[in-house]
């Protein structure tokens, strides 16, 4: 198993996932996640339940307008039923299921399923 499958693990991941962080706890795919100030760049500590199968950072972050929501979701995820896109939009980090209910486009950040 890869170190995000892993129950009760802690993992240590890097800032550039803050945001997805907040959303995954929010749906339940990990615990919780504490930020840790190391004096650079930072770092996350990040408790797992053994529900988070994948999560990937999209780079370079492309712009992803609101009718083009579904396009990515279909190339990132395996299924409409499960997973999450993260986008930063003008109106702070969401997902994409908020940002289409938003009706409000941004870049992608990163998804996870």
């Amino acid at each position: 198993k890869q170190w995000y499958q892993r129950r009760g693990r802690e993992a240590v991941v890097s800032t550039q996932r803050t945001g997805s962080s907040g959303i995954n706890a929010e749906y339940g795919y990990i615990d919780e996640f504490e930020v840790v100030d190391d004096h650079r760049a930072g770092k996350i500590v990040v408790m797992l339940n053994g529900r988070l199968n994948k999560c990937g950072v999209i780079s370079p972050r492309f712009d992803v307008c609101v009718s083009d929501i579904e396009k990515w979701t279909t190339n990132l995820l395996p299924s409409r039923q499960f997973g999450k896109l993260v986008l930063t939009t003008s109106s702070g980090i969401m997902d994409h299921e908020e940002a289409r209910r938003k009706h409000t486009g941004g870049k992608i950040l990163g998804f996870f399923y």
